[in-house]
């Protein structure tokens, strides 16, 4: 613990009383043989320390609560602990009416509901279950003008209340009323309302186990329990260590678990003044269904009454701790055993750090509030993003990474873990490709000869094939003295963009498309490349025009080839790619015409599928010709001198 942290314990204790004074059973820690008992010291001894702070355990972690401040610390996937913290203006002070006795009891109960929801739901975003709201409930908030989230928690709020009333209001009062529908049964109002309350006992209890059974509320019952030990720990007066927080008692007197357990016992009492009122008015019928709607109407009415009834014994039964008072504290105590599981160091150091956090931020209004740190360990983003787009490879995925984190893909394997921001913003791309949608469209750009240019459906993607064209291409424009280089179907400006900036070549730019030529100026002006973009088919937009240098990249695949060539293709511009029956078309018609359009020593030079280098060499039979191989050992481009 930091030395601010204990200079804030130390000075805040609001009571100091003597040893005597301190109740038996908080004098024995729990924890067994190597417990610690670290007192902080006044001139009595020992010093007890009340406070109001109260906690609810959330998703692998624990919200605490004062007053004025609420701050929920989350263990996150890496192992790391983060922290949300908020400043709240208490209730008391917007108005007297919220300060009335009963009245206080229903206003903190709805909005502790309100709090710990949206608080369970921030909790478990951050542990990696984003939870989204629907698209209705997006466009409802839409329309309402609020916050999707605080919708989502409002519905789910909603539900939750739904379900309860459901299960312990009118279940209940409906099996009550089957039981005494049994011939030969005698009924009374008294004898029904105990049957009823035996039942809602039962569905209670039947519930807290039934959850029990999950993983995941195990845990969360772990971190109830590392939530009391703390608050346990801050009032005996000890310092807030994980040592002397694991041998204090994981049960308090201000637990939610005794605060439901006397809602239950109020609502059997009001409940059964209710039944009795509806028999004494005559309102109930021989139906028994009917019963069990209009008592349940009715029972909603007074579930206020049975909030800030309850609410305001709890507070009386923490006030002392009296063996009076204890017995009427046995029950809910005992059920704590069912909510309440004893907590890992772990468990009980996140706890530690939320307690602390509201103590150091109550004792200096100065402190910023800070909001959650959401941490996406690497291996579960990539199989996030592998299952959102389950045609993108571990290459795609590895710059989906790159360019949400900025990190450089060598450094990808020593990355533990993204931020929420960082992980949102790669399953945004990944959603962009779950229909197969090629990387460098979902991204916006693609990267070619080391320059970023933007791409889209309209354009081909720079193949890295093609930057061996460009090279060379680039490499001939440096032999001449002030040459001009012309590219035919130039589709993003990738190899004229590229020529322009590795040769100072003047280049002209040509293609069939208004969308790829408008892109292909856009990418030469980013790029701070001087090319003259002209849209037209092949060499019509420069008739009568020299050039020493004629490079082209056409449509060569074979038309009945395109559609097997698998998803990713189909979102590439047909136009693009399909080269007619044989994939030549588009070469035999620049041969037809390329002679015409180069200098006394033009150089033509054209990039070729796969075993079609042959073919193109010999639509040239007036022009020297050469076949080039690429990296990988393929004949790919085609290199035909003019005669002189």
């Amino acid at each position: 613990m930091e030395e601010k942290d204990k200079k804030v314990l130390s000075e805040s204790a609001d009571e100091a009383v003597s040893p005597a004074d301190i109740p038996e059973e908080s004098s024995r820690p729990e924890g067994g043989e190597g417990s610690a008992r670290v007192c902080v010291r006044s001139a009595g001894g020992c010093a007890v320390r009340r406070t109001t702070i109260g906690g609810q355990a959330v998703l692998e972690g624990v919200m605490m609560k004062s007053a004025t401040t609420v701050a929920t610390a989350v263990r996150t996937e890496t192992g790391s602990i983060t922290v949300e913290s908020k400043r709240l203006r208490p209730l008391s002070e917007r108005s007297v009416f919220f300060r009335l006795p009963f009245v206080r009891g229903v206003v903190n109960l709805v909005s502790q509901l309100m709090l710990g929801m949206g608080i369970l739901m921030r909790s478990a975003e951050v542990y990696g279950d984003f939870a989204e709201p629907t698209d209705r409930e997006k466009k409802a908030a839409a329309k309402l003008s609020v916050d999707p989230m605080k919708m989502l928690t409002a519905v789910s709020l909603v539900l939750g209340l739904a379900l309860a009333i459901a299960l312990f209001v009118f279940l209940p009062n409906f099996l009550a009323g089957l039981i005494f529908e049994i011939p030969g049964a005698f009924y009374h109002p008294a004898l029904y309302s105990l049957t009823e309350a035996a039942i809602m006992l039962v569905i209670f209890v039947a519930y807290i186990l039934s959850v029990t059974l999950m993983k995941d509320i195990r845990r969360v019952f772990m971190y109830h329990g590392a939530e009391h030990k703390v608050i346990n720990c801050y009032e005996r007066g000890l310092e807030l260590t994980v040592e002397n927080a694991r041998g204090c008692p994981s049960a308090h007197s201000r637990c939610g678990t005794t605060f439901m357990f006397i809602v239950i016992v109020v609502s059997i009492i009001v409940f059964a003044l209710v039944n009795w009122m509806l028999d004494a008015v005559g309102w109930t019928t021989d139906s028994q269904v009917l019963n069990a709607l209009i008592k349940l109407g009715v029972k909603l009415l007074f579930l206020p009454v049975v909030a800030g009834i309850a609410y305001e014994a709890l507070r009386l039964l923490a006030k002392s701790d009296n063996l009076f008072f204890r017995v009427l504290r046995a029950p809910g105590m005992l059920l704590q055993k069912l909510t309440v599981k004893q907590p890992t160091d772990d468990m009980l150091e996140v706890s530690i750090k939320a307690f602390t956090t509201v103590m150091a931020m109550d004792a200096d209004p100065s402190l910023p509030e800070t909001k959650f740190v959401c941490e996406v360990p690497v291996k579960k983003a990539r199989d996030y993003l592998a299952k959102t787009a389950p045609d993108a490879d571990e290459s795609d995925i590895d710059w989906m990474l790159v360019e949400a984190t900025g990190a450089p893909r060598s450094s990808l394997g020593t990355l533990k873990a993204l931020s929420r921001e960082q992980f949102d913003a790669a399953a945004a791309i990944a959603e962009k490709m779950k229909d197969g949608q090629p990387l460098a469209y979902a991204l916006g750009y693609a990267e070619f000869y080391g320059i970023r240019l933007e791409v889209s459906p309209e354009v081909l993607i720079p193949r890295p094939e093609t930057e061996e064209l460009a090279e060379q291409a680039i490499a001939l424009a440096k032999q001449k003295t002030s040459p001009r280089l012309l590219d035919l179907c130039t589709g993003s400006g990738a190899i004229a963009v590229a020529a322009a900036l590795g040769s100072g070549a003047e280049v002209t730019a040509t293609d069939i498309s208004e969308g790829a030529a408008k892109l292909a100026a856009k990418n030469a002006e980013t790029a701070g490349a001087e090319v003259r973009v002209l849209t037209g088919d092949l060499f019509a937009p420069v008739r009568g025009e020299k050039f020493d240098i004629i490079v082209s990249n056409p449509p060569y695949i074979p038309s009945a080839d395109i559609d097997g060539l698998g998803k990713r293709i189909s979102f590439e511009p047909r136009t693009a790619l399909d080269g007619g029956a044989d994939g030549l078309d588009f070469y035999r018609r620049i041969a037809a015409e390329a002679e015409g359009y180069l200098t006394e020593d033009g150089v033509l030079l054209l990039e070729v599928g796969d075993g079609q280098a042959e073919s193109v060499a010999a639509m040239f039979p007036a022009m020297r010709v050469e076949t080039l191989s690429d990296m990988s050992g393929k004949r790919r481009i085609v290199v035909a001198r003019k005669v002189q």
